[in-house]
């Protein structure tokens, strides 16, 4: 949906020395919502993205059709469908072991003090946060999101026409 209104043009390729023209949608249009609309409180909720929720679950789920999925990618700025959003418990363990090496996912990161602060070492105040604590937390910043109120959608996607 996102891509079929994007205007197109005729794009030769040599294919084992044959020439054929193909057809190619413009993906080099750079459609973002306005920094005042993502600004505006009133015209979104926030989400909590739940274990093995993709953009298409959720769009699906909060505007009854998946290929609003761009919506939400867009209204978060979260332009990589995986790096951008949380990954479930078993690949975020997945991920530690293959980042940090098997076994040391319980293995010092770095130290923090009681105000959250990185500290070092030796500070009196200084806590432990393992490799898969301080993951974790990466993670879970990435669960919670921006939904545009379904009753503003089609605003959206008038916008989204015009500004193709």
């Amino acid at each position: 949906m996102y891509f079929e209104k994007f205007p197109q043009f005729a794009y030769e390729f040599d294919m084992a020395g044959k020439s054929k023209v193909v057809l190619i949608s413009d993906i080099t249009r750079n459609v973002r919502f306005r920094k005042e609309i993502l600004s505006n409180i009133t015209l979104y909720d926030e989400y909590d993205i739940k274990d093995g929720e993709t953009p298409e679950i959720i769009a699906e789920k909060i505007y009854g059709n998946s290929q609003y999925h761009w919506v939400i990618m867009l209204m978060n700025e979260r332009f990589d469908y995986i790096a951008d959003f949380p990954m479930s418990y078993k690949d975020l363990l997945t991920y530690v072991d293959d980042k940090y090496g098997v076994g040391n996912a319980y293995d010092t990161h770095h130290y923090v003090n009681s105000k959250g602060f990185v500290v070092n070492s030796d500070d009196p105040d200084a806590s432990s946060v393992t490799n898969l604590q301080y993951e974790e937390g990466v993670n879970e910043s990435k669960r919670r999101i921006k939904i545009a109120s379904p009753n503003v959608i089609s605003n959206i996607m008038k916008q989204f026409n015009d500004i193709i």
